[in-house]
């Protein structure tokens, strides 16, 4: 069979997906059994990635346009392989802890070198159960005797191959090579639903905008979560390009269907939150059942299988972080299972009748489309009419109000910031994408509603729902580009595909008028609607151009765990130092560390000599040499191991984020001499 450049673009974009739902199926059972370890990462898991990338691609039919030219098909490698080449020059070095990248860093780098979770206090190499030790830092939870890490395993798993295949700079590495094929897999989706000429322009303004850059230098969640639900979105489409009745023997569609089932399910691995994003897909099985479609029981089966696994890994390795997140966990979970209850009793209802008929009310349509333009306007007016407040910890106002300060803008610690989520949209995309996708998802509602886009019902379902989820409360500290995470998976996808679908159509309907246009105005229009969504968002884009954040992290870590010495027990004698560096030292440097509270020197004393009594070093840790002194004679020599100045990420309020700010990392080390510390300062 010959490969047309249809062919191959349609194929090329579904192997992120495949590839990270066969890894996923893989590893994940491994690090549960303790055994996620390289030579299982290869005996067992490349042969299930390579295995899925031999079948699965070749199941995807052609791309839905009588011929595609080839300049597309390059035109998104294009794009793909410039996005991470542009990521890679300029990739984080996070690996102290202040938010989730580091924390993630750390996850990846524990299981990739230990293979297992959860992971050991190690109290009998330090000081046994002495209660001035704590093991507990910033995202990792003390339970019992051991260590919890917060969130989810599922990227930790991804970018363990990126740390196996070159350590920290690989698994550093590997999160723009992971954004990258995010863009790849959108690319795929634009082509299936707008058209392949138009599928590069979607991959350019979705890789040009500051959020999808911004989260892929990083060790962030979020890229693994878009290439599955995006992926998964793909595969669906494809699974429900051939009608296929409830009764007919399985098949390519059946096993395309659960495959997106299982991507789709596979996103809870990944993230919490894709629970609330995947709810609509149980709505679409029930109407696949009730059409007697053939491919509602593989993509319920590929679901089941994968909420299966995302709920192990959520309530078996990561329940304190669940409990923390209880507060909005629990509605999420009594909500997920109403839409159960309720698509499951509304399919029983309606089975006989079947599939309900839109054109019954031929007033619908139309009203669909009003209220999706009203639904947006409500969301631009928003900040006119209501201010959100209520953070819901002291810890985050307390922030917030600092930024205020910083802003030079009215101190509001208590403010959220949520009334502006359509805001943040149009900083990141540009008004005139707003706009775009207003007018587009109010005539795709009117057309699918008509019948005549059936290849849109689950994506607009998916998109629009989780538009206004999250647009109604995104729930992130609201500073930038921090809160724009919010928008990455789906959200800023869904307006730029929807907008790029609104330049086609306008471009088409141009082409296809009566009264015959010129030669030049379709290509008109079409250029001029692409430079209406790329110009902005490449506009914001430059305000993370000019930096990287965290360099020197990795070459400074090698040299703190060089100053520990092998029998070291770490000792870290300030809150802040613990905070940030604790699990670093930990599971970076093979060291037992652990918090010293109060740390007077009487009390550190103590714990000094228990450190001894058991044939260890002991190091005490502080975030300053003067922090060291009052615990160490005149005569110990300190050192200042980790001494990193650079920049970091900025936090802006109400406007796009346009520069760094500083970033001032320090650890002073001291091994302590065998006489033990005294009182004496020098």
């Amino acid at each position: 069979m010959r490969l047309t450049p249809g062919r191959l673009l349609a194929r090329l974009t579904v192997v992120p997906v495949v590839a990270l739902g066969a890894w996923l199926l893989v590893a994940f059972p491994l690090l549960l059994a303790g055994q996620f370890t390289p030579l299982a990462g290869l005996v067992v898991g490349l042969p299930a990635v390579v295995a899925a990338l031999a079948v699965v691609p070749r199941l995807v039919p052609d791309l839905p346009e009588e011929e595609t030219p080839w300049w597309p098909v390059a035109a998104v490698v294009l794009v793909t392989l410039a996005f991470a080449v542009v990521q890679v020059l300029y990739h984080s070095e996070q690996l102290v802890i202040r938010r989730d990248p580091a924390s993630y860093a750390q996850f990846t780098a524990w299981i990739a070198q230990h293979g297992s979770l959860p992971i050991p206090q190690s109290r009998d190499l330090i000081a046994g159960d002495d209660p001035a030790l704590s093991y507990d830092s910033a995202a990792y939870y003390q339970v019992g005797d051991v260590i919890w890490p917060q969130f989810l395993a599922g990227a930790p798993l991804i970018l363990s191959v990126g740390y196996w295949l070159g350590g920290l700079d690989g698994m550093l590495v590997a999160a723009p090579l992971l954004g990258a094929l995010g863009v790849l897999t959108f690319a795929g989706l634009a082509a299936r639903l707008v058209g392949s000429r138009w599928a590069p322009l979607a991959a350019l303004v979705l890789a040009v905008s500051l959020p999808e850059q911004w989260v892929s230098r990083s060790t962030y969640s979020e890229p693994a979560a878009q290439v599955l639900l995006l992926g998964a979105l793909v595969l669906g489409h494809d699974a429900l390009t051939r009608e296929v009745g409830a009764r007919e023997r399985w098949g390519v569609p059946h096993a395309l269907a659960a495959a997106a089932g299982l991507a789709f399910g596979l996103g809870l691995v990944v993230r919490i939150d894709a629970l609330r994003d995947i709810l609509p897909v149980v709505a679409f099985v029930g109407l696949l059942l009730l059409a007697r479609r053939g491919q509602a029981v593989p993509l319920l089966a590929g679901l089941a299988v994968g909420l299966g696994y995302g709920l192990v890994a959520g309530f078996g390795l990561s329940r304190p972080y669940l409990v923390y997140l209880s507060d909005s966990l629990r509605p999420l979970l009594l909500i997920s299972g109403a839409v159960v209850v309720a698509v499951a009793l509304g399919t029983a209802l309606l089975w006989r009748r079947g599939l309900p008929r839109p054109d019954r009310w031929p007033w619908l349509p139309t009203a669909a489309a009003g209220l999706a333009v009203l639904v947006m306007a409500g969301f631009a007016v928003r900040p006119l009419i209501h201010v959100e407040r209520g953070h819901g910890d002291d810890i985050t106002g307390i922030y917030i109000g600092q930024v205020q300060e910083i802003e030079g803008l009215a101190v509001d610690p208590d403010r959220t910031y949520e009334e502006m989520t359509l805001y943040w949209v149009g900083w990141y995309v540009g008004l005139t994408t707003v706009l775009f996708a207003t007018v587009g998802v109010a005539l795709l509602l009117r057309r699918v509603l008509a019948g005549r886009e059936p290849s849109w019902v689950l994506p607009l379902m998916m998109l629009t729902w989780t538009v206004a989820a999250t647009l109604l409360r995104p729930a992130i500290t609201p500073d930038h580009p921090w809160a724009s995470r919010r928008l990455v998976v789906l959200v800023i996808p869904a307006f730029v595909l929807l907008a790029v679908w609104f330049a086609a159509r306008a471009t088409r309907w141009v082409r296809e008028h009566p009264v015959r246009p010129p030669a030049w105005l379709p290509g008109g229009v079409a250029a001029l609607g692409a430079v209406a969504v790329l110009l902005p968002t490449a506009v914001t884009a430059a305000g993370i151009m000019s930096y990287r954040t965290d360099v020197g992290s990795v070459a400074a870590t090698g040299r703190l765990c060089a100053a520990i010495p092998e029998d070291g027990s770490v000792l870290v004698v300030d809150a802040a130092t613990n905070s940030k560096f604790a699990q670093l030292i930990r599971g970076m440097c093979g060291a037992p560390t652990a918090h010293v509270s109060p740390a007077d020197p009487e009390t550190v004393r103590r714990v000094v000599a228990e450190v001894r009594e058991r044939g260890r070093t002991p190091v005490i840790a502080a975030d300053s040499r003067e922090g060291l002194l009052p615990h160490l004679p005149a005569s110990v020599r300190t050192e200042h191991a980790f001494d990193v100045h650079t920049e970091q990420d900025p936090s802006t309020l109400m406007r796009p984020p346009d520069g760094p700010w500083a970033f001032n990392g320090d650890v002073w080390v001291a091994v302590v001499p065998e006489a033990g510390p005294n009182r004496a300062v020098r």
